[in-house]
């Protein structure tokens, strides 16, 4: 923000009583003088010593008008303008557009239009500051019907459009104007290139992105910074991670923003290694992170759970200042939620420095605690929110049913579900109605589940089945399961989950046959099942581990380890749960596979390699299984040692032989 000013005209600017006359060359001279001082920011010093001067020169009120922005004051701009009227300057083109400009930078918009409004002679420039203020103050539609008005236009005004549409996500709208421009013979410049990239990357349109690619490259723009960081960030958006990364390297020379739209590029294409990597070539290259780079940075440490790097670029936030902004909290709330530690989580959201709350900030909150299982707690904030007056959105609303499904509030989940749309009138997408679904189907309530999934004024996708699936899964019932996996494999023949739930269901209920029939038909459909994989970070180094993997340098000695310590837990009540085991094989077989399933290869290598007080966490992209689940219990208990797993729905943290789940998950 600028420097705030609120001091009256007259005790900022003293006025002299006496005029003075200047000769042509001495006016000059003055007037250099005066502009020198504005800029300075020495206005009290420019006005008293120039003060009848400026009367004699009214356009250099501009300079004037132009410190208002910088100090951010619109009580100054208020008193400028009543002496602009004193000298009867007021309808002066020149004078009446920076007026306008200062107006609109400062968010008084309907100023700035009375100014528009009383002007007698208007020109394109005097369009292009409206229609730019309208943009920045969120009235696009009022920008709009100033262009269509104007018969006379420059590159700049369709700049304005083009970018006011895509900043609003008008994406389609906006290419549209950007190809209306071009037929009419206006030239694009890398303002209005960025712009349109920005379009395509909103829409996902590789298509005319390259198009316009081509004509960046035509038109020697190519290696222009914005043009070059648009290109990159507009193939990383659709998918071509290495298109990007091409253009980033081709471009001569380089910035913080080329430097950001290729580390968001690899975080967005799940490269969350590859963003951190780059991170650290950044710094090493001497580019200073802002604020932008500090949230795609946290996003990875989020994403991989890499907890002692997301501590360590903490650490850089508060370095850089960057606590006060909102975008930045919302995301280490997110990355400490992520990473396992709720209290840290909680702590960065009360101990914000001067971060104003938003939306955003408070769904994180109410994601987090429902991730981790505390339905009530999340209710507690959505309460809080509530009673501080803000208006939940969708995202909110959205993060509170996934916290009252995965901790058994069923009632109150669907009587939210009630308030957004008959309190806030907030139209339900199909996320929500895929958590009421999973509200309906964790609590058994699998045939009203049913019925609501066919009764939904949306089109269900597979992500809704597979939840309904999941459910079946949960309170094994085989036959459910096979006509819900049949309108999942309608939609997507090569869904592989949803084969693998079907067999994990047909085999708890020991329908060997069955699950044969389901283990032939993705052979024949040649449909991969995704391995299961954990992963646990050491010293900043992230180990990953696979069912029947023996390429970690443990290798041997963690199955050395898992031997010991599954005769161990026996010992102490353990009893293997066969029925977790998908193939029918003998009981030696069985135990085997449970053994060296991904979470106890990475439990045994953490165990072996942590001591005693420090807590483990383990994370796995698929669920977790029930055996595995019993056996961290156990280790908790007899290890005496804090355990959190992230699996693929939500958090577990095993204490002394409990889960915080208790066992609803």
């Amino acid at each position: 923000m600028g420097r705030a000013c609120s001091k009256p005209l007259h005790t900022l600017f003293l006025h002299p009583q006496a005029t003075h006359s200047f000769s042509t060359t001495v006016i000059s001279a003055a007037s250099q003088d005066f502009i020198s001082l504005c800029s300075k920011g020495h206005l009290k010093q420019a006005f008293t010593t120039y003060f009848s001067h400026i009367w004699s020169d009214p356009p250099l009120f501009s300079h004037l008008l132009k410190e208002c922005i910088e100090r951010n004051s619109f009580p100054l701009s208020q008193q400028l303008h009543s002496l602009i009227i004193t000298a009867g300057c007021s309808r002066d083109r020149f004078i009446a557009n920076h007026l306008m400009s200062a107006y609109s930078k400062l968010g008084h918009l309907k100023r700035a239009v009375k100014v528009f409004n009383k002007m007698p002679n208007r020109n394109v420039m005097s369009f292009n500051i409206l229609i730019g203020g309208c943009i920045q103050c969120g009235e696009l539609d009022c920008a709009i019907e100033l262009f269509e008005q104007m018969s006379d236009r420059n590159v700049a005004t369709w700049n304005a459009i083009v970018t006011g549409m895509v900043q609003f996500e008008f994406n389609e709208e906006g290419l549209y104007m950007f190809s209306r421009m071009h037929a009419l013979g206006f030239f694009p410049d890398y303002y209005t290139l960025g712009s349109a990239l920005r379009g395509c990357a909103g829409l996902k349109d590789l298509s005319r992105g390259s198009q316009i690619h081509g004509y960046a490259v035509s038109s020697g723009l190519e290696f222009d910074l914005v043009v070059g960081s648009s290109l990159a960030h507009m193939y990383m958006k659709c998918g071509c991670l290495r298109e990007g990364e091409r253009v980033i390297e081709s471009m001569p020379v380089q910035n913080i923003v080329a430097c950001n739209t290729l580390i968001a590029g690899k975080s967005q294409n799940g490269c969350s290694e590859g963003a951190l990597d780059q991170y650290k070539i950044m710094k090493m290259a001497g580019f200073r992170p802002d604020k932008i780079t500090l949230v795609s940075v946290i996003s990875s440490c989020s994403e991989l759970a890499t907890l002692g790097q997301g501590q360590q670029v903490h650490a850089e936030v508060i370095k850089a200042g960057a606590l006060s902004d909102v975008s930045v909290v919302s995301s280490l709330v997110s990355m400490y939620s992520r990473c396992g530690c709720l209290d840290d989580a909680v702590k960065v959201f009360d101990q914000r420095e001067g971060a104003e709350n938003d939306l955003v900030l408070w769904s994180s909150m109410i994601s987090a605690y429902g991730f981790h299982g505390r339905g009530k707690e999340a209710v507690e904030v959505f309460n809080r929110m509530e009673h501080e007056g803000w208006i939940p959105n969708e995202v909110t609303f959205l993060s509170l049913l996934y916290a009252c499904s995965h901790c058994g509030l069923k009632d109150q989940g669907l009587q939210y579900f009630d308030l957004m749309v008959k309190k806030y009138g907030l139209e339900p997408q199909l996320e929500h109605y895929t958590c009421v679904v999973d509200l309906l189907g964790r609590a058994g309530c699998l045939a009203e589940a049913e019925s609501f999934v066919r009764s939904m004024p949306i089109k269900p996708d597979t992500i809704t089945w597979k939840t309904l699936l999941s459910a079946c899964k949960i309170h094994k019932n085989a036959d459910l399961s096979r006509s819900i996996a049949g309108e999942i494999l309608k939609m997507d023949p090569q869904d592989s989950a949803s084969y693998v739930l079907l067999s994990n269901i047909q085999a708890s209920a020991k329908r060997w046959h069955d699950v044969s029939e389901v283990r032939k038909a993705m052979r024949e459909r040649m449909v991969k099942k995704e391995p299961g994989i954990s992963w646990f970070e050491l010293k900043n180094e992230i180990h990953h581990f696979v069912m029947g993997d023996k390429s970690h340098p443990q290798s041997e000695k963690i199955d050395l380890y898992l031997k010991e310590l599954t005769a161990e837990l026996k010992l102490l009540g353990y009893v293997p749960d066969l029925g977790s085991v998908l193939h029918d094989m003998d009981v030696e077989e069985k135990e085997y596979n449970l053994v060296h399933h991904s979470e106890k290869l990475a439990i045994a290598f953490a165990l072996m390699n942590t001591p005693q007080s420090v807590p483990i966490r383990i994370m796995k992209n698929l669920r977790v299984c029930g055996d595995c689940h019993v056996v961290m219990k156990y280790i908790s208990k007899f290890k005496n040692r804090d355990i959190i797993v992230r699996d693929a729905s939500r958090f577990h943290h095993f204490k002394n032989g409990n889960c915080s789940c208790k066992d609803y998950w």
